[in-house]
């Protein structure tokens, strides 16, 4: 399955969000996701499995609990296939930060000017 088939489905997408904080019991995500999603107990678990068996999440067991994480290899390579993007929101990005910065510089003229005597 192609990365963006893998990342195509907004479970998954919620599921590796989840991971993204650190190692989750499957219990865990089970309940995030059923509460946010309303599917099934089976239903997370299969896409655990699609999450597992593409590599972008690994699984370890601790006695009877089954604990998932991030894998980054495959998120390596969607963020190298997106570099040839990166230009075209970039500069918008940069542009923006150079905005806020005078917006800020102005706001802080203003305010010093107004405490002035």
């Amino acid at each position: 399955m192609h990365a963006f088939d893998v990342l195509g489905d907004p479970v998954r997408r919620r599921i590796l969000e989840l991971l993204a904080g650190g190692e989750r019991s499957s219990g865990e995500v089970t309940a995030v996701i059923q509460r946010e999603f309303g599917i099934s107990q089976p239903a997370v678990s299969q896409h655990l499995r699609v999450l597992r068996d593409n590599g972008f999440a690994s699984v370890r067991a601790e006695g009877t609990r089954r604990l998932y994480a991030v894998e980054p290899g495959p998120l390596r390579e969607v963020d190298l296939w997106l570099e040839r993007f990166r230009g075209f929101w970039e500069q918008r990005l940069d542009a923006l930060a150079t905005e806020l910065a005078r917006g800020k510089r102005e706001r802080r003229i203003t305010n010093e000017t107004k405490d002035e005597p």
